[in-house]
């Protein structure tokens, strides 16, 4: 059994190597081989590469691809994805080609407000504690001056403060429910410093407060920290033509955009459909978020409360037909930055950006809403036509011939020959040793 060890974090990165597939891989040699073929020949670029985390003994890498020919509000974008998913990148280009000729996508912006809370609590008298926070509520705003300065010089800071009685649902819950504009960062670090002081100025003031008792008076900070959940910044982005446009024939067509309703019906009243559904938008979205070094995780919690905040888990896109329109809509929460954190760091986040025209974080939620729009009408489009797998197991097919340690003159051959053939897993498995075995 491998034993327990000290002071991991202080070895170097070539010990941290040895330690590990030494005590947890089966071939020590070829396990440190593979993870030293994956540093970067630049050493300054992987010294950078090291300290993004913690800990660090290689690099994991994605593939970045690009999807060409979004149309969004009359200008062109070719649009960095890094994701390992076969298919994503194929499908969006295609919904984009679609739109190009049809309007392309429109978006807005409806909102740009961002969350964070101090949670505490209080058993004393409320009506007390409510005088005491419009008391000390200017206070907060003044001792975070030195905090939120430089945001209010660009236009941002502190939108609100509001004391919430949570009581009802957590005995002696309160909390200070705290709004903010941060303008092109994603803001994590500012609003999580705003609170915190928010937090220290609260208890102190508290302490000096006449009107509570002694017992009153230590109010109790469980926490301070933002929130991934911000329904206020919202974005929509849209799709419309003419039913007729929609396929080459008028009477297709009108099948056509009468099973996308149905499709996007099911997804609204079917939850394990709309889970399925939604990940599939999040495919196009946090392909995006990822090439421009924002933070998925926070996004994909934020966007599934989303679909659950009227009590049930639906569909986050919307389809309809009015006066001979269909019309194809998303609205989506998305706080993104394109400035801090990894922006300015990671040189491919830096290109990525600059292929997206150096975008203000109100034009990035809008690419990456049409991304995640663009995505889910090509998922659905194939599966109320050809069925999903036809077009994605012709892109993962790569996958499984490399699998099974096809040549290039075999990937060559089976390539032809699947762009007539149904390319299951098995067939390609069965096609390849019959190859083989000639």
């Amino acid at each position: 059994m491998t034993k327990p060890i000290q002071g991991f974090s202080k070895l170097t990165k070539e010990e941290k190597i040895d330690w590990i597939v030494s005590n947890y891989t089966q071939d020590a040699e070829t396990a440190k081989n593979i993870l030293m073929r994956y540093w970067n020949t630049d050493v300054d670029l992987q010294k950078l590469h090291d300290e993004f985390i913690e800990n660090t003994i290689s690099n994991y890498y994605l593939p970045l691809g690009i999807a060409p020919n979004f149309l969004i509000n009359t200008e062109l974008y070719a649009i960095p994805m890094a994701i390992e998913e076969s298919s994503v990148v194929a499908a969006a280009s295609k919904a984009a080609k679609f739109w190009l000729d049809r309007g392309g996508f429109k978006t807005t912006i409806l909102g740009t407000e961002k969350i964070g809370q101090v949670h505490f609590m209080f058993s004393g008298n409320f009506n007390k504690l409510n005088t005491f926070f419009k008391y000390v509520e200017p206070k907060l705003r003044s001792e975070a001056a030195v905090i939120t300065r430089n945001m209010e010089k660009r236009g941002g800071g502190i939108s609100k403060i509001e004391l919430r009685d949570k009581t009802a649902e957590l005995a002696n819950y309160y909390q200070l429910h705290c709004t903010f504009e941060t303008l092109d960062a994603m803001g994590a670090n500012f609003i999580n410093s705003c609170l915190e002081e928010f937090a220290k100025t609260f208890k102190k003031e508290a302490l000096c407060f006449a009107e509570f008792t002694e017992e009153e008076k230590d109010i109790e900070i469980v926490m301070s920290i933002l929130s991934n959940y911000v329904p206020n910044c919202l974005v929509r982005a849209e799709v419309s033509c003419p039913v007729e446009e929609l396929t080459d024939d008028p009477t297709d067509s009108k099948e056509f955009a009468k099973k996308m309703i149905q499709a996007i019906a099911i997804a609204k009243v079917e939850p394990h459909r709309a889970v399925t559904h939604n990940k599939g938008i999040m495919n196009g979205i946090d392909a995006v978020i990822l090439a421009t070094g924002n933070d998925f995780r926070a996004v994909e919690a934020g966007v599934h409360a989303y679909a659950a905040k009227d009590g049930k888990y639906t569909s986050l896109t919307n389809a309809c037909i009015t006066d001979g329109i269909f019309s194809f809509w998303i609205e989506i929460p998305l706080a993104l930055g394109t400035v801090g954190g990894l922006t300015s760091l990671h040189p491919l986040v830096n290109l990525a950006l600059e292929i997206l025209q150096k975008p203000s974080a109100q034009e990035l939620m809008q690419i990456v809403a049409v991304a995640g729009l663009a995505q889910n009408f090509a998922a659905v489009r194939s599966l109320v036509t050809t069925g999903i797998q036809e077009g994605h197991m012709k892109m993962h097919l790569l996958n499984i011939l490399n699998q099974l340690g096809a040549t290039e003159e075999e990937k060559l051959t089976l390539t032809n020959h699947f762009k007539k053939n149904s390319a299951t897993h098995a067939a390609v498995v069965e096609a390849f040793e019959n190859l083989r075995s000639q």
